[in-house]
C-alpha cells in the first residue's frame, strides 16, 4: 500500500515529456547554440510551453539567431541574448509572443526564459540562461513571471565562461561585454545541417 501510493505521487509530479503526453514517438526538440565561446545545447519544453517554443524554433529556422550577441552579462544572475547585433543595434522582430510562465518550470540554474518589458505578455526573440535559482522571476513570485522554455543539457561551462567576460556601458547600454560574445547560430539537433 505504501508502495503504491509513494509510485502515484511520483507519478503525479514528474513532467510529461511531449511523447507521454501526447502518446507519439516524438521527443521535445533540441538546439545546439554555436557561440564565440563554445557551444551549449539546449532541450526545449514544449510539451509545457508551446507557444514559447514554436516562436524561438521559428526564430531559429529563419537564421534571425546568426551574428547575434550577448548583449547582458550579470555574473550571479544571467546571460541575456538574441536581439541585437554586433554594432548593438535591435534586430526588427515579429510580433511578441503570450507570457507561458508556470510553476512547473521554474527559474533554476541552466534554464532559458524569454526577456521582455515590464509588459508580462512582451517577449519577442530575446531570451536569458539563467546562472543561478532565481526564483523570484518565477510565475507566481511577483506575478507573472519570466517563461522558462528549455534548459541547458550541455555546455553550461560555457554559459559561465560568458559570465565571466568583463562588462561596461556601451551605446548607452549596461553590462555589455566588452569583448563581443557571438551568437554564431542556432540550429535544431538532428534536424538540421551544420
Amino acid at each position: 500500500m505504501n508502495v503504491l501510493f509513494v509510485f502515484l505521487v511520483t507519478l503525479a509530479f514528474t513532467p510529461l515529456t511531449q511523447a507521454q503526453s501526447d502518446g507519439a514517438a516524438a521527443e521535445l526538440p533540441r538546439v545546439r547554440m554555436h557561440t564565440s565561446e563554445g557551444v551549449l545545447e539546449l532541450t526545449l519544453r514544449s510539451d509545457l510551453a508551446p507557444q514559447t517554443v514554436a516562436n524561438f524554433l521559428t526564430y531559429v529556422d529563419n537564421g534571425f539567431y546568426d551574428g547575434t550577441v550577448f548583449h547582458r552579462v550579470i555574473p550571479g544572475f544571467m546571460i541575456q541574448g538574441g536581439g541585437f547585433t554586433a554594432d548593438l543595434l535591435r534586430k526588427q522582430t515579429r510580433e511578441p509572443v503570450r507570457n507561458e510562465g508556470r510553476a512547473e518550470l521554474p527559474n533554476q540554474r541552466g534554464t532559458i526564459a524569454m526577456a521582455r518589458t515590464s509588459d508580462p505578455h512582451s517577449a519577442t526573440s530575446q531570451f536569458f540562461i539563467n546562472l543561478v535559482d532565481n526564483q523570484y522571476l518565477n510565475a507566481g513570485a511577483r506575478g507573472a513571471g519570466y517563461a522558462v522554455f528549455g534548459k541547458v543539457t550541455s555546455g553550461m561551462d560555457v554559459a559561465d565562461a560568458i559570465a565571466g567576460k568583463r562588462t561596461g556601458r556601451r551605446n548607452g547600454m549596461g553590462d555589455v561585454p566588452l569583448d563581443t560574445v557571438t551568437i554564431e547560430k542556432i540550429v535544431r539537433i538532428g534536424e538540421a545541417a551544420e
